[in-house]
């Protein structure tokens, strides 16, 4: 049913990383939940395989290649696979747009051969402990000294936090000015001041290092300005909406990968003296689930083309997040109570995928703050 909008060098990049992650992430699965990060063994590694930074100039150790599809392709294999944990979400879907477009030449030639090779491991930090979704209530401040800005502030739930050596910051360079003080700001780490707090203590993704970060007169160069200055509220804006889709990305392959399991499940587990999946209320709920998932996709995969060619709206890219990862949620829920008891079992990977799923409703904007964007863009 799914219209085929990838070409045969998609299909190739499709190979090497289903290859990546079964050799190098899933087998390592349960020891990174435990761990509660993945391995830089596993970075160093996507780096040699061509697994990030395909959109960043060729002449740094990109590609050059600025088509989403690709890192669509990077979150479906992910998923199916059955990895866990790499943060290589964060590193492509988000933080290489703001490098590939704000930064000087310099500052390419700084970070983008390490980040390319997976040596730099990159996070952003948008949310405080007071300003979440309302980014312009953001309090960590950057005072002007010369030739450098003094930042003193906190983040929190920043994903990659305790593995990051490139900290995208949204920071006050205007304290007096709202969201027309903010400045982005490259906090690299072992920078004076610069530490990092506990890795929290998730419902789920255990093994997605997500922490809080302190800033205590943190001397950050001037040349550490990414794009305008107290133009930072409004680049973070223009890259939300890829961001959302790269959130859909992980709903629908997540999804997929609990609904291939379940299938198989019912088709094995017995009640009554036949298969579970026979029962026609079981049979009715996997139906269900498949026709939403391939409704979903499709809406996912014309977002992508959007991505590629421009057209991506704030209003398509908020529909798509918050549809996508509500069906995501609805299937997962659904899939665990066809498991029964096992489903609440740990050692099943359904369960740790309900786990892991629930968050995608929270971040990015919560499903709330999406159906309120749209209802803005509708005139409401």
């Amino acid at each position: 049913m799914r219209p085929n909008i990838f070409e045969p060098i998609h299909e190739e990049f499709r190979a090497t990383a289903r290859a990546f992650f079964d050799k190098e992430c899933a087998p390592y699965a349960d020891k990174w939940e435990k761990d509660g990060k993945a391995s830089r063994e596993a970075w160093l590694a996507a780096g040699e395989h061509g697994l990030i930074g395909w959109a960043l100039p060729a002449e740094y150790g990109g590609l050059g290649i600025d088509d989403f599809r690709f890192n669509q392709i990077l979150s479906e294999e992910m998923f199916a696979s059955g990895s866990v944990g790499i943060g290589l979400g964060v590193q492509n879907d988000i933080l290489v747009t703001y490098l590939n477009h704000l930064t000087t030449e310099e500052q390419k030639q700084r970070w983008l051969p390490k980040f390319i090779s997976g040596e730099y491991i990159g996070s952003i930090a948008m949310s405080e402990p007071a300003a979440g979704s309302d980014l312009a209530g953001i309090k960590t401040t950057a005072r002007d000294d010369g030739d450098a800005w003094i930042v003193n502030g906190q983040k929190t739930f920043i994903s990659n936090g305790l593995l990051s050596s490139l900290v995208l910051a949204a920071v006050k360079t205007d304290p007096s000015a709202g969201r027309k003080g903010i400045s982005l700001l490259m906090i690299e780490d072992g920078m004076p001041g610069f530490t990092r707090g506990r890795k929290l203590d998730k419902i789920g993704q255990h093994s997605a290092d997500t922490a809080e970060l302190f800033f205590e007169d943190v001397r950050v160069p001037k040349e550490n300005l990414v794009g305008e200055l107290n133009r930072g509220f409004y680049h973070l804006v223009s890259h939300l909406p890829a961001e959302r889709v790269g959130v859909a990305c992980y709903a629908l392959p997540m999804a997929r990968r609990a609904l291939e399991l379940t299938k198989t499940y019912a088709m094995e587990r017995t009640a009554f003296g036949q298969p579970i999946g026979t029962f026609q209320v079981n049979r009715h709920a996997i139906v269900e689930m498949q026709t939403k998932l391939d409704a979903a996709q499709c809406y996912l995969d014309q977002c992508v083309l959007a991505v590629n060619n421009g057209s991506l709206s704030d209003q398509d890219a908020a529909g798509l997040k918050w549809w996508t990862s509500e069906v995501q949620w609805e299937i997962l829920d659904r899939c665990l109570q066809l498991h029964g008891g096992y489903g609440y079992i740990n050692e099943y990977e359904i369960a740790r995928l309900w786990r892991d799923s629930r968050v995608q409703r929270l971040y990015a904007g919560t499903t709330e703050i999406m159906k309120d964007l749209m209802g803005r863009a509708m005139g409401f």
